[in-house]
């Protein structure tokens, strides 16, 4: 799995197609998409075209890539399964890397039917991994219960300096649970807070590149969304430093528990 992402939440049509191109272009090789999204077939096509494009100067190939989409809602296993099906055929990529349920909303049954439907997919060779997203302790402690075939790789969250849910992400690690942090920019609202401010200037780094920073060093893989191509090669030059240790506990202190769209990880 590529260590950081292009998120497309949000963004439709050519913007996302150029999105994805420029990430493409700028060194990412991974893109996260979503059926809610309604951009799987554009991040797909993008992919496809700049495999085949001049641009793809190091001959990389499908396998390469690292796609991710995720089932809008969960339900009966027949109506999951078929949602994949289709997700898979929207990307037009053959398969998809990396395939989530986008929220634990839908109550138990629909939570592990659907997670049912992903190991079959998997299973099938549409879908290389599985994972969830917005999912708290209870929801993946109710997985982990259920005596998965294929237990989930990934819990997608938004966590950043301003939410760090530490609860849900120790309890990831303790269980081999990959994190991917999104809104790893806080949306932008906070790139003018006096740390972020001092810590960017003594990094001599912007607040977005500071930000992305941190999810790196705690072992996230961030996934910082734009569709501004300068913004985007921004975002993934960080490898010219290392947050300090004592920087990174003064960031860690900013929680706010600052949710900037919405926070499922507690429904029933």
């Amino acid at each position: 799995m590529p260590t950081i992402h292009l998120g497309v939440y949000l963004t439709s049509g050519k913007e996302t197609y150029q999105a994805v191109r420029w990430a493409l272009e700028a060194g990412y090789r991974g893109v996260d998409s979503a059926q809610m999204y309604h951009n799987e077939k554009e991040s797909g096509k993008a992919i496809s075209d700049f495999l085949s494009s001049e641009a793809n100067t190091q001959s990389l190939t499908r396998k390469d890539m690292h796609f991710t989409s995720k089932l809008a809602s969960n339900s009966a296993y027949d109506t999951a399964r078929s949602a994949i099906k289709r997700s898979v055929k929207a990307c037009g990529l053959g398969y998809i890397d990396l395939f989530l349920l986008h929220s634990p909303y839908g109550g138990k049954r629909a939570r592990l039917d659907s997670w049912r439907a992903v190991e079959d997919a998997i299973h099938d060779g549409e879908v290389k991994t599985g994972g969830v997203s917005n999912y708290g302790v209870k929801h993946l402690q109710e997985l982990l219960d259920s005596n998965p075939r294929i237990p989930p790789a990934v819990n997608q969250i938004e966590v950043h300096p301003f939410n760090t849910r530490k609860d849900i992400t120790s309890f990831c690690q303790q269980h081999n649970i990959v994190v991917e942090a999104y809104a790893p920019l806080v949306r932008a609202l906070r790139m003018k807070h006096p740390m972020i401010v001092t810590l960017s200037k003594k990094y001599s780094c912007t607040p977005g590149q500071l930000l992305v920073r941190w999810s790196l060093q705690h072992g996230y893989v961030p996934l910082p969304k734009s569709v501004k191509k300068e913004r985007i090669v921004e975002n993934s030059q960080i490898g010219g430093f290392a947050i300090e240790d004592g920087d990174m506990r003064a960031m860690d202190e900013l929680d706010e528990y600052l949710v900037t769209d919405w926070d499922p990880t507690d429904c029933r």
